[in-house]
């Protein structure tokens, strides 16, 4: 089904792989006449063109990307534009959208979420963007039908944002990257790796783009293959694939942790662009005759089967069959791998959803960006189509990707035979993906086809006693268990037709409802704040030297950023950074807020010009023990704060706030052995935190220690990649080393500064 050459490979006229060796060099001019050289190869991928059409820097190693399109929605757009007005905002200077489709539906605090929506509105008409409603669609497919285009690229403040099927790079980062964009600032990146993913022969009936998004999610995902590198799409496998097909898979590439995707297109996505009135938008993109990857993946299309993503890992995959045929033995690794995110915190277990033999499932869920696609709902329609779900607790809710999907649907009457099974048809809403919708009851197991299963992210709250939990499935196979009462069933064992449907896009509906300024700017619109909107609070530059408090330590193999700030309705905070902060943490180690705002006091004093050692006694014994060995170090020259120890944080959404909650509650850094994403460490840097990292092993400090971090100011300044560490205890200080890994020049500013409105402020 899947293969991995690991050790690069070249690809000659997009058909035949050779794999690196000493060999291949004649191979390749066997075939093609030519000298086969790396460097000149590697220069022949799709994605090394978009890249070098992109950088501003003149230097192919050291990028400065500048974007095209930018993309954010209603959970990032406000703090986004918060930070470019305080940095100096006047206009977007590129096509900027605004799409409300993660808060449409938190009915928490109020007026809150609506106060957002027309905080985005009125800064759409004043700095001259568009605003895209709520319920008319998710942030990726609006961007999909009317903002992607060939050889272009696009940056959103999601970590799914991913147009490469529509030959569009795309990069989901933290808000930060986008106010550079904003500022007329560049990406700064190294040449990311480019791994090629080939895709030969054609699906079975009952296979969709879920099952194969898993079955390279699950390969790939532990052995850091693709991390923060580009996977490319190629092979004759490609034009088998509808243009559906191909989007489905690619939003779920970034679940292997990957920085972007590109795919090779053709006259199916022509189409797709056509379809949608935009076709001058349309470029054919292939590789060149000989293309170099450093890694590539095949994988034939025909040996794909219906899999599933166990709790709570996209990367926790088996086919559909293998967990029916050994239920009992994969339900005991779940569960033992489950013991070790929640810490123990709840009793959890599957076991009890085994009866005759069968794995019974209590929800069904097809929706967003991965999901809610045409024709997914298509293919579930005709799967479901003269059953019905039953009236026990098996429940179904499909959300289309936008409203003129759901128009379609409407209109060729597979929404009514889904309405007809007991099926919900609900609008465009992202909600089920991060626990703002359909959180399903205690104890139970749902099945969805959206983008991720980490623990609590479907909405329950561990805090409280409470765990469900979700597994990852393509709409074809939740459609059969659905029609199945709620059996677990492959959608292989349908025998039904499935049809193809052909897809009109109305584009009324958006031209009657979206705000499109038309890059038009108009200055003398009032921006409309509600009283949840508030302004980041004052940051300080880095300090000469920093005494740090280790306030949470976590040893889960990753921590994701659903467990650094949850989702779900505290979602609805993210515009108030004080309010959001105080749930940081709070479903993996409740006591960190607590324990960050009393070291925290301790810098208010000095900003306050008052002794911190009065708002916290047992630093009186801290600084005595480290002026025994740095007596200058004192008032003026000493900053303090927090910092975290994880295995390998930063895993899943882009969410700045993973970071920026940590820096409102006085955060100054984080410790890891490394980090889960590219996105997370920028989101620190970005924040004017330190991305220490710590070789693996027994830790020389633990939680509630302190730490001290002399002339750190220097070390950053000077371009110090070690930096001296100490642990103070009662005997004096243990000295131990940290590094901050490779920074670029404006990197190291922004940290100096304190974060990156700082940097910026004039």
């Amino acid at each position: 089904m899947l293969s991995v050459i690991e050790n690069g490979a070249y690809l000659i006229g997009g058909a035949e792989i050779i794999p690196d060796g000493p060999d291949a060099p004649a191979a390749v001019k066997a075939r093609t006449g030519k000298e086969a050289r790396k460097e000149t190869a590697g220069r022949q991928t799709i994605a090394y063109r978009i890249l070098e059409q992109h950088n501003t820097s003149g230097n192919m190693d050291r990028l400065k990307i500048k974007f095209d399109k930018l993309t954010s929605h209603d959970i990032t757009f406000v703090g986004i534009i918060q930070t470019a007005r305080a940095s100096g905002l006047e206009k977007f200077p590129i096509p900027y959208v605004l799409t409300n489709c993660h808060n449409s539906l938190c009915a928490v605090g109020g007026t809150i979420n609506e106060d957002d929506h027309m905080f985005g509105l009125s800064c759409a008409k004043r700095y001259g963007g568009v605003y895209v409603p709520p319920h008319q669609a998710v942030i990726h497919q609006y961007a999909r039908e009317m903002l992607a285009e060939g050889g272009k690229m696009i940056l959103g403040s999601d970590s799914h944002t991913r147009y490469g099927a529509l030959g569009t790079m795309a990069v989901g980062e933290g808000g930060p990257e986008l106010v550079k964009q904003l500022l007329g600032q560049t990406y700064d990146i190294n040449m990311p790796g480019v791994v090629g993913v080939y895709l030969t022969g054609e699906p079975v009936k009952g296979v969709g783009p879920q099952d194969v998004a898993l079955a390279i999610i699950g390969e790939v995902f532990a052995s850091g293959l693709v991390k923060n590198k580009v996977m490319e799409f190629v092979g004759p496998g490609v034009s088998a694939l509808s243009a559906d097909f191909r989007i489905g898979v690619d939003v779920m590439t970034t679940e292997t942790t990957c920085l972007s995707s590109i795919w090779r297109t053709d006259d199916t996505i022509k189409e797709f662009y056509e379809i949608h009135g935009r076709g001058e938008d349309y470029r054919e993109l292939n590789p060149g005759e000989i293309a170099y990857y450093e890694s590539m993946i095949t994988i034939d299309l025909g040996a794909v089967r219906p899999m599933i993503a166990m709790p709570f890992h996209p990367s926790n995959t088996y086919t559909i069959d293998e967990l029916n045929a050994n239920l009992s033995d994969i339900l005991d690794d779940v569960e033992k791998k489950a013991a070790v995110s929640l810490d123990g915190a709840v009793d959890f277990t599957l076991k009890n959803k085994i009866k005759d033999g069968r794995l019974l499932v209590d929800q069904g869920i097809i929706a967003g960006c991965a999901g809610g696609g045409f024709e997914n709902i298509c293919a579930a329609a005709d799967i479901m189509k003269g059953s019905y779900i039953g009236s026990d607790g098996f429940t179904l809710s499909v959300y289309p990707a936008s409203m003129p999907v759901y128009m379609e649907l409407i209109r060729n009457g597979c929404a009514a035979a889904l309405l007809e099974t007991g099926a919900v048809m609900k609008t465009a809403f992202c909600g089920p993906c991060f626990g703002a919708g359909d959180t399903p009851a205690n104890n139970a197991f749902s099945i969805r086809h959206s983008t991720r299963n980490f623990p609590n992210r479907e909405g329950s709250k561990l805090q409280n006693g409470q765990i469900s939990s979700v597994a990852l499935m393509d709409a074809r196979s939740i459609a059969a268990t659905a029609a199945n009462k709620g059996v677990l069933t492959a959608a292989t064992e349908f025998d039904g037709p499935i049809g193809r449907y052909q897809y009109h896009f109305d584009s009324k509906i958006y031209a009657n409802r979206v705000f499109d300024s038309r890059g038009a700017a108009d200055p003398s619109v009032e921006i409309q704040f509600g009283p949840n909107i508030k302004d980041w609070p004052a940051m300080t530059e880095l300090p000469e030297n920093l005494v740090l408090r280790v306030v949470s330590e976590i040893h889960d193999p990753v921590t994701t950023t659903d467990e650094l700030i949850p989702s779900g309705e505290t979602s609805s905070y993210r515009s108030n950074p004080l309010g959001l902060a105080e749930f940081t943490l709070s479903r993996k180690d409740p006591a960190y807020v607590g324990l960050a705002k009393q070291i925290q006091a301790a810098q208010t004093a000095v900003m306050e010009g008052r002794c911190p050692l009065e708002e916290i006694p047992e630093l009186a014994a801290v600084m005595e023990t480290i002026r025994k060995t740095y007596p200058q170090v004192g008032k003026g020259n000493v900053g303090f704060g927090s910092t975290i120890f994880a295995v390998k944080p930063g895993d899943g959404s882009a969410r700045e706030q993973a970071a920026s909650c940590q820096k409102v509650l006085g955060g100054w850094a984080n410790i890891a052995n490394e980090y889960a994403t590219k996105r997370y460490r920028s989101n620190l840097i970005n924040w004017g935190m330190l991305p220490f990292l710590i070789g693996e092993g027994a830790l020389p400090f633990r939680n509630k220690d302190y730490l001290f971090l002399p002339d750190i100011r220097k070390a950053v300044e000077e371009k110090a990649d070690e930096i001296r560490a100490y642990k103070v205890g009662e005997d004096g200080l243990a000295e131990f080393t940290l590094r901050l890994g490779e920074l670029t020049d404006e990197e190291r500013q922004i940290i100096l500064k304190g974060c990156l409105i700082n940097y910026n402020r004039v």
